[in-house]
Parts: structure tokens; C-alpha cells; sequence
């Protein structure tokens, strides 16, 4: 069975996707300050996203949607290529 995540239909949907891949990193959450809550007075009401820089640090970054930048198709694909190249060095040198 396929989780759900259930949003409200007076929020606006979120650009970004969980695990997506950005100039900024990768999405690990997103969270939602609604219109007139203190934090959305405070900050702007919307989507929040939580970045992991780099896979192997514990590095993070909060960013509003118009903070981030997707991927080309051509820079999603080059990152992806050199993650398999890598793990195919791995399971090569393990023999």
C-alpha cells in the first residue's frame, strides 16, 4: 500500500516533492505555516522545506519554496549516473 499524505484543500500545494533533488540538496521534509498564525506574521504563510546538503554530512538548511532551484533534466541525470558509477566501483572492488 502507498503512504498518503492529506492536504488541506484552502493550502496551496507544494511545489517540491519529499526526496527531490535540488541545487540546494535533497528534500527531507516540508512543513506549512498557515495564514494567520503568529509564525506566518512572522515569517510569510507556505511551504517549508528541509534540505540535506550532502548525503554524508548532518547538515541541513530550512528554505522557502522560492529559495529553491530544481534540478535540470541534464544535471539530475549527470548526478544520478555518477551515484550508480559509484556504487557499481563498490560492489567491483568487494569481490
Amino acid at each position: 500500500m502507498q503512504p498518503t499524505i492529506s492536504i488541506p484543500q484552502h493550502w496551496g500545494y507544494p511545489h517540491f516533492a519529499l526526496e527531490q533533488r535540488t541545487e540546494q540538496g535533497t528534500i527531507l521534509g516540508l512543513y506549512y505555516y498557515p495564514s494567520g498564525t503568529e509564525l506566518a506574521e512572522q515569517f510569510d504563510d507556505g511551504w517549508r522545506y528541509v534540505l540535506m546538503l550532502n548525503k554524508n554530512s548532518d547538515e541541513i538548511s530550512y528554505l522557502q519554496e522560492d529559495q529553491i532551484q530544481p534540478l535540470t533534466p541534464e544535471e539530475l541525470f549527470q548526478q544520478i549516473t555518477a551515484e550508480i558509477d559509484f556504487y557499481q566501483q563498490q560492489i567491483t572492488s568487494s569481490w
